[in-house]
């Protein structure tokens, strides 16, 4: 097992303040929304937080998804400051409780602050056991590849042996996802991404194509995945085939084959990789043991992180992986408390 170290894995993300509240269909309809979806907030949306916390007992927990990923992590590692997270928030009560929140989960975070723009914010909508989101990026939208060229950052960018962005980040700063996979790919180190939501490949589709040839391990789920291959026009709907596809398209570091892994709710993860499907069962749990299914995704990439930083085997990423959003959906959000009991 690796030794672990301050600094081992550097992300990139949108850290938002998560603000979540039980709802009913019909106030998702007042705002055009879906059930289990994510978007990025319109005008039309910009009520949505004052009424969520006005009109409903909404809580605040410190989001956005490479956090969320990184505060699991930490969870199950129970040692600090192994994870470095780089994201923008405002000068303001938001970002105040976003800090305190995410290092004493134990994550380095170097924010990069604007001043003139508020700390981001997510809509957590959770009708029955279903969650759909809402981010309004805010400060979160400001990030810029200056803040990654300062000493303090680039020793931490040196000093990291493994990088992990979300797919929402493509919507913000390429230029600095580009300057992450770059130094992964000059040090021969994995670099990782997630395709976040469906938008992502369906939207945004020249930015992803400007970072897959970097990335060596790429997550998503089924959606997401059905959303790259009809974008990309890969010519099949069979998850399986899509992983395959994907794992064979262009690559610039010839000695990590792509991996690709993608989650399927309670149905089983694939793990694709230099050319073999394998599946990962999930252990159901009973519709009234779920809470809500908000982070779920998240959970999966930072139990999975959390054992490939310890030089662990993709099945024992994966496993882990599953336990931990088993966690995460018995609870309210992206939390979790105790000593994780996960065993290899």
């Amino acid at each position: 097992m690796a030794k672990l170290r301050d600094g081992l894995l550097l992300g990139c993300g949108n850290p938002l303040l998560d603000i979540s509240a039980i709802v009913d269909e019909k106030f998702l309809a007042k705002y055009d929304m879906l059930p289990n979806n994510a978007i990025l907030a319109e005008e039309k949306h910009m009520p949505i937080y004052k009424e969520l916390i006005e009109n409903f007992n909404a809580e605040f927990i410190a989001g956005g998804s490479v956090q969320n990923s990184f505060r699991v992590a930490q969870w199950i590692l129970q040692r600090p400051n192994v994870f470095v997270f780089f994201g923008c928030v405002g000068k303001d009560r938001y970002s105040e409780i976003l800090s305190q929140k995410a290092i004493s989960d134990g994550v380095n975070v170097q924010y990069q602050f604007c001043a003139d723009t508020p700390t981001g914010t997510c809509a957590v909508l959770v009708t029955n056991t279903q969650r759909s989101l809402c981010a309004n990026l805010a400060a979160a939208n400001n990030f810029t590849v200056e803040h990654l060229k300062t000493s303090s950052s680039e020793s931490f960018l040196q000093n990291a042996d493994y990088f992990y962005i979300s797919g929402f980040f493509l919507t913000v700063s390429i230029e600095s996802i580009l300057t992450v996979a770059r130094q992964a790919l000059s040090r021969n180190r994995p670099f990782m991404m997630n395709l976040s939501a469906p938008f992502i490949p369906q939207f945004f589709k020249d930015n992803l194509d400007q970072a897959l040839p970097y990335v060596d391990i790429l997550f998503g789920n089924e959606t997401e995945a059905l959303a790259f291959a009809e974008q990309q026009k890969l010519g099949t709907e069979d998850l399986k085939q899509i992983g395959l596809k994907i794992s064979n398209l262009p690559k610039l570091n010839a000695e990590r084959p792509r991996i690709v892994i993608i989650t399927q709710g309670s149905d089983p993860v694939l793990l694709i990789q230099e050319g073999k499907v394998t599946e990962f069962p999930v252990d159901k749990l009973e519709r009234g043991q779920i809470v809500d299914t908000n982070g779920a995704g998240d959970a999966f990439v930072g139990g999975f992180l959390a054992q490939l930083v310890q030089e662990r085997n993709y099945a024992t990423c994966i496993k882990c992986g599953i336990w931990t959003a088993r966690q995460i959906i018995q609870r309210s959000g992206c939390t979790f408390e105790g000593v994780p009991d996960f065993k290899v």
